[in-house]
């Protein structure tokens, strides 16, 4: 770990396991002089306290960095901690609480969001742009504005969404590109060059808060939304439809080469996991996972109950407002 030399004295506020690349990052390259996180909360059966990625990985790599878990970052006990430790940037990413302008007040703050501002403002950004087919995301560093997601893009990247990315591929992925894009906006903010570019209005899509009540797909959409849905939700809240007498979850897909007149929902290749869509065109299902048990590739499940051409899946119309728009 940076322990003196070049570098910046950098205040870290995250709580989500998409910052952790980037705290890896800080902490080897730059003075990382305090860390704020949300408090542990229960999780599992046995409601044991646990706590966020980024703690947790704060407390086995930086147990010499203070760490604060407020329940409100903007209370005048945590504001005063954190504006006291020395500092030329705040970086934040996926903290989870509104930062007020008191905790701001001079200080140079950067947040780095999981899409291509303004595109996929707000808080399921990567499930949003799978969701509605986008076929390229990436990340922004932008500063940190009253109106959400809102604020001056620094730098942004880019990647290609595969017709086969779940939302936690994918947010995987991007969480590997946020080091670089954030390492060098520290460095043009080092040297005194960094660029501000306002984002346009008018491109501005939301992509709020995901719920369970989203997890459902209609097989009358085309073939390429069906499996972008599918991919999207994944692993939360997860798509399930009812087959036999069973509900099951669709974990992954693709959309299938194969087109059909039969009705959607309708399996016309019981082996290759083809389902019919609305378009008349098909999608893959990859792997599956019957309530209870765990996820297994289409092939295994469709052996084990003897599924033959013909058979339907049955979906569900998708709430109002969740798709992406």
């Amino acid at each position: 770990m940076n322990k003196g030399g070049k570098g910046m004295d950098v205040v870290f506020l995250g709580s989500g396991a998409f910052g952790v690349p980037t705290l890896e990052m800080l902490a080897r390259e730059h003075r990382v002089t305090g860390i704020v996180t949300q408090p542990d909360r229960k999780a599992g059966r046995g409601g044991k306290l646990t706590p966020t990625p980024v703690g947790e990985w704060a407390a086995a790599n930086l147990p010499n960095i203070p760490i604060i878990k407020p329940e409100k970052i903007n209370t005048d006990e945590a504001r005063g901690v954190v504006r006291g430790w020395k500092s030329d940037a705040w970086v934040v990413i996926a903290y989870g609480q509104y930062l007020g302008q008191k905790l701001l007040a001079d200080r140079w703050a950067i947040n780095l969001h999981a899409s291509r501002l303004p595109r996929w403002r707000g808080a399921a950004p990567i499930n949003a742009a799978i969701v509605a087919g986008d076929r390229v995301t990436g990340n922004s560093v932008i500063t940190i504005d009253r109106e959400m997601d809102a604020g001056a893009v620094l730098a942004q990247s880019e990647r290609a969404i595969e017709a086969d990315q779940t939302a936690a591929m994918l947010h995987d992925a991007l969480s590997h590109d946020g080091p670089e894009l954030v390492r060098r906006v520290l460095r043009e903010r080092a040297e005194k060059c960094e660029r501000y570019t306002t984002q346009d209005p008018t491109q501005v899509t939301i992509a709020p808060k995901m719920s369970k009540s989203d997890g459902v797909v209609d097989f009358s959409m085309p073939a390429r939304l069906v499996a972008a849905r599918i991919n999207g939700l994944n692993p939360w809240p997860s798509i399930s439809v009812g087959f036999r007498e069973e509900t099951i979850k669709i974990n992954r897909s693709e959309p299938g080469t194969v087109s059909s007149q039969e009705a959607s929902g309708t399996v016309v290749d019981a082996q290759e996991g083809l389902v019919v869509c609305g378009d008349g065109g098909t999608v893959r299902l990859l792997e599956v996972q019957p309530l209870g048990k765990r996820g297994m590739d289409w092939k295994a499940f469709a052996n084990g109950r003897s599924i033959v051409r013909g058979e339907k899946l049955i979906g569900d119309r998708i709430p109002h407002g969740s798709d992406g728009s």
